[in-house]
């Protein structure tokens, strides 16, 4: 019998083969995404002293309940988007964390992007 591979393992992979490359600065914060199947989470992170700078998520009262999870994507990309230029971040590095840029990952960032993030 052939076994499924484990998605979230493969993912796991991919993330870490993503993250030996890229890393965030205070200048230059990295934009992390994390998508479970029902919310979607963005951190900006600061990877040299280790902390995160801002983050939005679809469990914020900003984000209507009762729209798709693709229109919650993007409420998240514009609120992380108006959180980093509150701390006058104009420009990040994007991490996907591995996901497909596809569907909820592409709305969060195109919805940052159009918020004036730059990346």
């Amino acid at each position: 019998m052939i076994s499924k591979p484990d998605k979230n393992k493969l993912r796991l992979k991919r993330h870490k083969r993503i993250r030996s490359k890229i890393s965030g600065t205070a200048e230059r914060p990295r934009l992390s995404v994390f998508r479970s199947n029902k919310n979607i989470y963005a951190q900006l992170i600061d990877d040299v002293a280790g902390v995160t700078l801002a983050s939005a998520s679809t469990l914020d009262d900003a984000v209507a309940k009762d729209q798709t999870k693709v229109e919650q994507a993007q409420a998240v990309g514009k609120n992380i988007a108006e959180a980093a230029k509150a701390k006058n971040i104009t420009s990040v590095v994007f991490d996907r964390s591995g996901y497909l840029y596809h569907g909820r990952i592409s709305a969060l960032a195109d919805a940052a992007r159009e918020n004036g993030l730059e990346f």
